[in-house]
């Protein structure tokens, strides 16, 4: 395969190593251009501060790391405003001026339009339409990408998601013998991600679990803040051989393919 150049758009540091970094790992490596975008800066994020520190300024320093072990070759942030964590991402009045959720969607798709042109990107990674967990900077994400998609011309627009139906139940099975943090609330992962059925893509990370651990610990402003252990700080707390069974697996839902279509590379075109 000659080398392709891979856009992926996410909506805070630190997303893109929960969903994508094996695959972003997994391009780089085999000379694909790999080019991360991200909405805002997260400065509405949960975190621990020293005095002086702005959360968004710590949290793109992260970014710029995490982007680093993982080889992408561009970094870019479209300068929104954190919208903030509750579904209506917070009450206008405590939102930021240029919130996220409140941009123009055509002109926020004209931005990234713009990189992915520049680009020439033959791939775009968003979210699905739900966000993922509803988050509404996620919900947005899916929007802005799916027109900046439209008006850049590229051809393979995939959402990153979860496979929701396994999750469900392995999240069940680990409440029964540990305390998820407080935040973390397993019901909302019933109707959260996308069921098996809707998965095209079955990406196999294993192999660069090295890197994506790394990618999230990275990210250390999001390991802290708050009572307990945020969920990033659980997940680097797995041992290094379940590590790569639970997180050696990243899945996409492209739409313009016939259900059941059942591909393995997030360049691959039409099934084998």
């Amino acid at each position: 395969m000659p080398p392709r150049t891979a856009v992926f758009f996410h909506a805070h540091p630190d997303d893109e190593a929960l969903l994508t970094a094996g695959t972003m790992a997994m391009l780089a490596s085999e000379g694909h251009r790999v080019v991360l975008v991200v909405a805002t800066a997260g400065e509405r994020g949960l975190a621990e501060m020293r005095p002086g520190e702005a959360l968004g300024e710590t949290r793109m320093k992260e970014l710029y790391e995490s982007a680093a072990v993982l080889g992408c070759a561009r970094v870019e942030c479209l300068g929104y405003g954190d919208s903030g964590l509750s579904p209506q991402g917070g009450v206008a009045d405590e939102r930021p001026d240029n919130a996220f959720i409140d941009a123009d969607t055509e002109k926020a798709a004209q931005a990234l339009a713009a990189i992915l042109e520049e680009e020439d990107a033959d791939l775009l990674s968003i979210y699905d339409p739900a966000g993922g967990y509803g988050h509404p900077d996620h919900v947005q994400v899916h929007r802005v990408g799916r027109r900046a998609a439209e008006i850049a011309g590229t051809e393979i627009v995939l959402e990153a998601t979860v496979n929701r139906d396994p999750l469900v139940k392995l999240l069940k099975m680990a409440g029964r013998v540990y305390r998820f943090p407080p935040e973390f609330d397993v019901r909302t992962f019933e109707s959260a991600y996308s069921p098996s059925e809707a998965i095209t893509h079955r990406v196999n990370v294993r192999r660069f679990a090295r890197q994506k651990r790394a990618a999230m610990a990275a990210h250390v402003s999001q390991a802290s803040g708050g009572e307990s252990d945020r969920t990033l700080a659980v997940m680097l707390k797995v041992p290094s051989p379940v590590y790569r069974l639970v997180f050696g697996t990243e899945w996409f839902v492209r739409r313009d393919l016939p259900p059941g279509t059942r591909l393995d590379h997030p360049l691959d075109r039409w099934p084998k």
